[in-house]
């Protein structure tokens, strides 16, 4: 059965992109291999994604892990054009239902920070793997944002580095 994993890059102040969804700042880390993330793109069976991701996902420089991972993608959306490669589906747990089944045992990759966030508050997101990169942004979107929000218990599975990223790996208590 697949696990529902928020899979993510995130600055040492907490930020998962910078102003107005700009990613810009990932092109200058220069981490070199990591192992946790060889991995985890060897386990992901398939994404869902919200269409605010889908947009920069569906241009060549945009592509899902760099063009790295390649698979069925399902995107949360109820305004979006259709694009080759990619599966679009109104309620966020039709699409969750939909990748773990197209994921089999692997992993359903959730990638950006509101749909990792609707996840969590349905009870959907199973574990959390955040790459903490040596920068601070000052600015942006948080990694979850939820303004007086719930307390949500993480248990760690996995805790390291490699070079200057920090791994953190968590269950979702």
């Amino acid at each position: 059965m697949a696990k529902v994993l928020y899979h993510i890059t995130m600055s040492l102040d907490g930020f998962v992109a910078g102003p107005a969804d700009d990613m810009t700042w990932l092109s200058g880390l220069h981490a070199g291999p990591n192992p946790v993330v060889e991995r985890v793109l060897g386990e992901i069976g398939a994404v869902v994604m919200g269409h605010h991701t889908y947009a920069p996902a569906t241009t060549a420089e945009g592509q899902v892990y760099g063009g790295r991972w390649s698979g069925p993608i399902f995107v949360v959306t109820r305004s979006a054009t259709p694009t080759p490669g990619f599966t679009l589906v109104e309620d966020l747990g039709d699409a969750v239902k939909a990748a773990s089944a197209a994921a089999g045992d692997g992993y359903v990759a959730v990638l950006g920070a509101t749909t990792a966030r609707r996840c969590l508050e349905a009870g959907l997101l199973d574990e959390v793997l955040v790459h903490v990169a040596p920068v601070l942004l000052g600015d942006g979107v948080r990694l979850f944002s939820h303004p007086g929000g719930t307390r949500v218990r993480l248990e760690p599975l996995e805790l390291s580095s490699s070079g200057p990223i920090g791994n953190c790996w968590y269950r979702v208590a």
